[in-house]
């Protein structure tokens, strides 16, 4: 038996509900009691997960939602809990077994939330529960307008412009025919969509079944696949229009482009205005087998026109403004975040540019009337968070559009919000050695100097939650240090070093050099239930994680080298972090060392296969790309790889960049491979196609080399299942111990 498995003695309360229910397991908070302070897989699925939160109108409660997982019954459960804005009297307000999930205020005493598909709501102590719709538990989100009295319900609907629908005297026929591109995204195949339906809101909160769908009788999804949600739409503050995201597009047109806009819908009048382009706007012809880069899309006069990703719209407090995150540039996901600020009364713009991706943002309250675009006020306008050196800060813009940086921690902050009648912030935060806690930041009135000679003033904060205390006052954690290293452009890139959680000072340590997916990923103070840094450290394994070329934080100059570059400089950099630990860091054993990382990570460790020079021991590659020639028609959203790789592979000739790519492909170094190899893939991969991976584990086998691979026929591009997780932890470090101990 792995020793992985003998840690946990407890993991989680599994209690039957039924003598016949076929998953009758009860899923609560974890009672885990630990025989170790080292952290494992089952400590890790123990694990609460929060994920919304919300202030009540008063300022006076936060509820939020909680994820508990049972790894017997193989499934989660999602409850509703509610804590003071003191961070007193947590309590839990689910009490059936079934999940209840996107808990909302209504009002200072009611909750509003989701369970089997359909809208309830109850009082703020749990109690008075009813059933506010009856869709037959089609509800797959919703947003109340702020007079209550309309609220958006998210629905799927049938849709066949791309996957017709088989005969109706068929029906058990499981063919799908594909007329066009964009038949599977991330990891379905496309034969529905969701579209956001308006209801009236009657006495007591109660919902009509008279659903109006915005969208009628168009063939376009809202919110936007794969992730998009209830964030992607908005209410106006007088509750007559709704701001909502949508890219107006299908088939191949919409795999090429990344080009979606904001728009504003009218209840009473059923018009829709397109806030991001004129009336008459008609994109240019582009040619889909090359970048949009060089194309007349993005030529600077048609730049004004939105062209890349605009989401998630909020409308200003006084409802005079609306503003959303945007990006310039068609085709290029990775684009710099901006935040775009347009006057509903004559539709100019103005952007707020900040030297790194605006990530998540909220309104600040109103102040005289002010307007955004026009006054000098130092006063605050937004709040933000972005990643700057490898951490998620929060600033604050003011209206004469100076950038404050509130906090300064080695964390990610993940969400926030206004609370306490736009007097504090509500937010969530995480780091390398903490999972998600909901804190409230309080804004300094008046802002100081940084030493960089920005605005820089400290806020004060206060904990609202210690979700996972119980099972985190059980373990020793690594620590974790913060490095420069000198890469071989003359730049400096940083480099986050976990020591494992049994340091002892004179040992040396087997060494894992972390590389990033994305391929514009940040390499920050994220916490992780698969890559997991602390479960690394717990392994005894020192953890060198680089912030290379690519990567955000660092400038859009340094993450914009990536691109039409994935095996120069990155790679470059990824031997410069390992060279200078194994060289210059005391307790990094230089013979032992791995490689590891997923999706582009996984392309980095099949490339390192073939050009480390015996600096590795083992390899580990997930849902990485081998075959960047097969994955240029296997990818669903086919912008990705054109404005990657330049072109398609058949072009001849081809640009210099598409040229030293495709010849540069991790399949084509196979011959240079000499080292054991573990390859993971889950086949519901649609990112990535799992034959990605097996392609590179066949060909270690056939060369000779130990390999191992590890397919997932339920999973995505992600680990979602709790068996799957402790499987892919034990499989994982299994690997490595094998090799490196």
């Amino acid at each position: 038996m792995s020793k992985i498995l003998t840690v946990v003695t407890a993991v989680l309360l599994a209690v039957p509900v039924t003598s016949n229910a076929q998953d009758n397991v009860r899923i609560e908070k974890s009672n885990i009691k630990l025989n170790s302070r080292m952290m494992t897989p089952e400590a890790l699925w123990a694990m609460g997960r929060i994920g919304t939160v919300e202030a009540s109108p008063d300022g006076k409660q936060v509820v939020y939602q909680v994820g508990y997982y049972s790894v017997k019954a193989n499934k989660s459960r999602q409850v509703i809990c509610v804590v003071n804005s003191d961070g007193t009297g947590v309590k839990q307000l689910s009490t059936s077994q079934k999940s209840e999930t996107d808990p909302t205020w209504i009002d200072a005493e009611t909750i509003a939330f989701i369970s089997g598909g359909d809208i309830w709501a109850m009082k703020a102590d749990g109690s008075s529960r009813r059933q506010l719709s009856n869709t037959d538990g089609q509800v797959e989100g919703f947003k109340f307008s702020p007079n209550r009295q309309k609220v958006i319900i998210l629905k799927s609907i049938p849709f066949h412009e791309v996957i017709k629908e088989n005969p109706s005297d068929l029906p058990k026929a499981t063919g799908r025919r594909v007329t066009d591109l964009m038949y599977r995204h991330w990891d379905h195949y496309v034969e529905s969509i969701q579209h956001p339906f308006v209801y009236t809101v009657g006495d007591g909160f109660a919902i009509a079944n008279d659903g109006i769908d915005i969208l009628e009788g168009e063939p376009f999804e809202c919110p936007m696949e794969p992730f998009g949600g209830m964030e992607q739409l908005a209410w106006s503050p007088d509750s007559k229009t709704i701001a909502y995201t949508c890219r107006k597009k299908t088939g191949l047109e919409y795999s090429i482009s990344t080009d979606s806009d904001i728009y504003l819908y009218n209840i009473n009048t059923h018009e829709t205005k397109n806030l991001c382009k004129p009336a008459d706007y008609k994109a240019p012809a582009v040619d889909p087998t090359r970048t949009l880069a060089i194309q007349s899309v993005n030529a600077k006069e048609n730049l004004k026109n939105n062209v890349g990703y605009d989401q998630n719209p909020q409308f200003s407090p006084d409802g005079k403004y609306i503003a959303w995150l945007s990006m310039e540039r068609d085709g290029y996901e990775a684009d710099l975040n901006r935040l775009c600020i347009c006057s509903l009364a004559d539709g100019s713009k103005w952007y707020l540019n900040w030297k790194s991706d605006i990530d998540a943002f909220c309104w600040a309250p109103p102040t005289n009337g002010q307007k955004p675009n026009k006054v000098k006020s130092t006063n605050p306008l937004f709040y933000f968070i972005s990643v700057w050196h490898g951490c998620c800060n929060m600033y604050m813009a003011t209206q004469k559009r100076e950038i404050i940086q509130l906090t300064e921690t080695w964390d990610d902050w993940t969400s926030l919000q206004m609370a306490n009648n736009g007097q504090h912030i509500l937010a969530t935060r995480q780091s390398l050695s903490a999972p998600t806690d909901i804190y409230m930041v309080y804004p300094p009135v008046k802002p100081t100097k940084s030493r960089e000679g920005n605005g820089m003033s400290t806020a004060k904060i206060a904990q609202l939650t210690n979700e996972n205390k119980h099972i985190l006052d059980q373990l020793t954690f690594g620590k974790m240090q913060q490095r420069w290293v000198k890469t071989t452009d003359g730049k400096e890139e940083l480099v986050w070093v976990m020591l494992p959680a049994n340091y002892e000072e004179g040992k040396k340590y087997p060494t894992l050099l972390f590389c990033e997916g994305g391929p514009q990923s940040p390499v920050s103070q994220f916490w992780s239930y698969r890559w997991n840094f602390q479960i690394m450290a717990a392994n005894g394994y020192v953890v060198i994680a680089p912030n290379r070329h690519g990567l955000p934080g660092f400038g859009q100059e340094w993450k914009e080298e990536i691109s039409g570059d994935w095996t120069g400089q990155c790679m470059q950099d990824y031997l410069a972090a390992i060279d200078d630990a194994a060289a210059n860091l005391p307790f990094v054993d230089k013979d032992r060392l791995a490689a590891v990382g997923a999706s582009f990570g996984g392309f980095s460790v099949y490339y390192l296969a073939g050009i480390h020079e015996k600096r590795f021991k083992a390899f580990i590659a997930h849902d990485g790309a081998f075959n960047l020639a097969a994955m240029y028609t296997e990818t669903e959203e086919n912008w990705f790889s054109n404005w990657e790789y330049d072109e398609a592979y058949w072009h001849r000739p081809q640009m210099p960049r598409a040229k030293q790519t495709y010849h540069d492909s991790p399949h084509k170094m196979v011959e240079k491979w000499d080292t054991p190899i573990l390859c993971i893939h889950g086949e519901k991969d649609y990112r990535i196609n799992y034959t990605q991976g097996m392609s590179a584990f066949n060909a270690a086998r056939m060369k000779g080399i130990p390999a191992e691979l590890l397919i997932f026929p339920d999973e995505n591009h992600w680990v979602l299942k709790p068996q799957n997780g402790i499987l892919w932890q034990r499989t994982f470090f299994n690997w490595l111990d094998r090799w490196l101990k």
